[in-house]
């Protein structure tokens, strides 16, 4: 196979990757506080060929001695666009839209016995049974409850409503009275570019990653976090990925065309006696 669809054949396994990573954005158009990933592409090593067959031809020749040729492109980065989606009014008590961009809600979350904690934009929250107390626990679609500034937030029953303040505070109406019951543990993420994406729309900390570098907590006040009964949409903007997508498949098609002619040039060259 000659160097050029060896070329071709690489950047046209990382154009796929591209173009998942496009449908992956698309699909998402919908999902309460969903961030969209961008490609970031880079050339792949070069190799020097030597043009020179003839050494005398090198006396006050200007052009180098050497030509370059590169082995094709790579997928070299998928970075998170963290930038503000849309806030949409919900009118549901437990759906909270955080108000500043980087900011992050905290879940606890355990999987085949191993806890960590996770990050996330969707602020779709609900109450499950914690214990056969009666009290309820809050906790994401997925079940995995949310941290407070003391872990896990657990509300007693006997409450009529249930609402966020914008600082984060859960107040909870009990008798026509209003009381605090706990407090969202909302963090900052500092270093945003650093966050690896897990499943069920969340963000996780890379592993031997100092977490004080990327993630930095805020201390509770009147500070205006969230807004509450409203949800943060996701930040796709469906024109720019369909672009992408054209531009994508354009590029696909030239290399898959690069393959062709490659194929076909061979084939009259074996034909030659």
């Amino acid at each position: 196979m000659s160097q050029t669809m060896i070329q071709a054949a690489v950047t046209m396994g990382q154009l796929q990757n591209k173009l998942d990573l496009i449908g992956n954005n698309l699909a998402n158009t919908n999902t309460a506080g969903y961030k969209g990933k961008q490609s970031d592409f880079s050339s792949l090593l070069y190799r020097e060929i030597n043009n020179l067959t003839a050494p005398e031809n090198a006396v006050g020749r200007l052009s180098p001695d050497m030509i370059r040729t590169g082995t094709g492109a790579r997928l070299g980065a998928i970075s998170l666009n963290m930038s503000q989606g849309t806030v949409k009014e919900t009118g549901r008590t437990l759906d909270a839209a955080l108000n500043k961009k980087n900011l992050l809600f905290q879940v606890q979350q355990t999987r085949n016995g191993n806890t960590e904690t996770l990050y996330t934009r969707d602020g779709s929250f609900y109450l499950n049974p914690a214990n056969q107390n009666g009290d309820l626990m809050l906790v994401t679609k997925d079940g995995d409850p949310v941290l407070g500034k003391n872990g896990p937030i657990v509300i007693q029953p006997g409450f009529q409503d249930v609402a966020f303040k914008s600082n984060g505070d859960i107040v909870v109406t009990r008798n026509g009275e209003q009381q605090v019951e706990g407090q969202l543990d909302v963090v900052e993420a500092v270093r945003p570019r650093f966050l690896e994406s897990a499943s069920g729309n969340m963000f996780r900390l890379p592993e031997s990653a100092n977490a004080n570098e990327i993630i930095r907590p805020i201390a509770g006040g009147d500070e205006e976090l969230l807004t509450g009964g409203a949800l943060e949409m996701a930040n796709v903007d469906i024109a720019k990925e369909l672009t992408d997508m054209t531009s994508a498949q354009r590029a696909y098609s030239f290399n898959a065309r690069t393959l062709t002619m490659g194929d076909q040039m061979e084939g009259l060259v074996n034909q030659l006696r």
